[in-house]
């Protein structure tokens, strides 16, 4: 298991998946490294329920009311990404002391604010203050959606001929955190491209963007690009559907301030953590039209390549399932925001 961050592909094959308590006809989507999603239906229903379960992070140097939805918005991404939009949440806080009512009154306005937009209801939680606890990580969500069994986009869907598209592209969530929690990190650029910078943050909304997406036919596999960035995320779609994928970075959209700060902290824009943009395996006869409809709705977007056969590259081992450039590449051994992180804190955990 990694000092920090997700546990890697082998960690959950060798402690996890084959402890999953009990085996249940309902299940029809169990846990799976690099899915985002779980789906329950029983055999008799004609809705299936979509739920995904995170940490809440509250970072109390955003304002209290700016963290509360950027820890929302990190919670209901997952589920968003199976197509089917979430409608209610599940919340449990373990605040720290120093948390007083006012700065959590902040962060309850702003989620509750967000969820009256999105037709969320808060169906169920927990709320206390417990010694031990501390910012940032002060409890956690699950997200749910109800909708139509036949319209889940799965994880592990993508098909060999697909076109791959792109939302936002890489390290706006990471771009947006470094620039509004330390500024003066990056003190060589100018305050308008420090601004810029910050404003990243907002990017991490994507239930929109994936809604517009599922509207259309043709949509086979979608992914936020989180801990491991967008390389990691083309890895995990590659895994899940057994597949591989070739990728052109020229075709990859760029989020302006990201390529500024990045080079400022000596961050790897590809192996940033990024939620808010979302992967998409879709037809190609419909590609096109995808891409249009994010455009529309101002969210940048590309074709940035295609998914191939398994036996389409070397290696039959699923060593080499991402091929980005012409160059055969591995999955992130970690997230290059981490050490980022702890510098910037400084936490000493680099």
């Amino acid at each position: 298991m990694p000092a920090d961050g997700k546990i890697s592909e082998t960690f959950f094959r060798r402690h996890i998946a084959t402890r999953l308590g009990a085996d249940r006809e309902d299940v029809r989507l169990g846990p799976k490294h690099g899915c985002d999603f779980g789906v329950i239906r029983g055999p008799e229903e004609e809705t299936a329920t979509v739920l995904a379960t995170d940490p809440i992070s509250i970072l109390p140097d955003l304002g209290f009311e700016r963290a509360g939805r950027f820890a929302l918005h990190i919670v209901l991404s997952d589920v968003a990404v199976s197509g089917i939009a979430p409608s209610h949440l599940s919340i449990a806080f373990s605040l720290p002391g120093e948390m007083t009512d006012e700065a959590f009154d902040g962060v309850w306005t702003a989620i509750h604010e967000e969820c009256t937009d999105l037709g969320i209801a808060v169906t169920t939680g927990h709320t206390a203050r417990y010694p031990g606890s501390t910012f940032p990580w002060v409890g956690a969500a699950t997200a749910i959606g109800r909708g139509d069994p036949d319209r889940i986009v799965r994880p592990d869907g993508a098909r060999p001929g697909d076109r791959i598209v792109v939302t936002k592209g890489p390290a706006v969530e990471a771009t947006g955190l470094f620039a509004s929690l330390y500024p003066e990190a990056l003190d060589g650029l100018s305050a308008e491209t420090v601004a810029t910078a910050q404003r990243r943050l907002d990017d991490v909304r994507l239930v929109e963007d994936a809604m517009v997406i599922a509207d259309h036919d043709g949509i086979h596999a979608m992914h936020d690009a989180t801990e491991g960035g967008l390389l990691g995320a083309v890895h995990e779609l590659a895994s899940a559907g057994n597949v591989r994928l070739r990728v052109d970075t020229d075709h990859v959209p760029w989020q302006p301030g990201v390529k500024e700060t990045c080079t400022a902290l000596g961050m790897d824009p590809w192996r940033a953590t990024t939620a808010g943009t979302l992967l998409a395996a879709v037809s190609p006869s419909v590609a096109g039209d995808v891409v249009a409809a994010l455009q529309d709705r101002g969210t940048p977007a590309a074709i940035v390549g295609e998914v191939r056969r398994d036996s389409d590259e070397n290696g039959d081992d699923g060593s080499v399932r991402v091929v980005i450039d012409g160059e055969e590449t591995s999955p992130p051994d970690g997230d290059s925001s981490w050490p980022v992180y702890a510098r910037l804190s400084g936490s000493g955990r680099e």
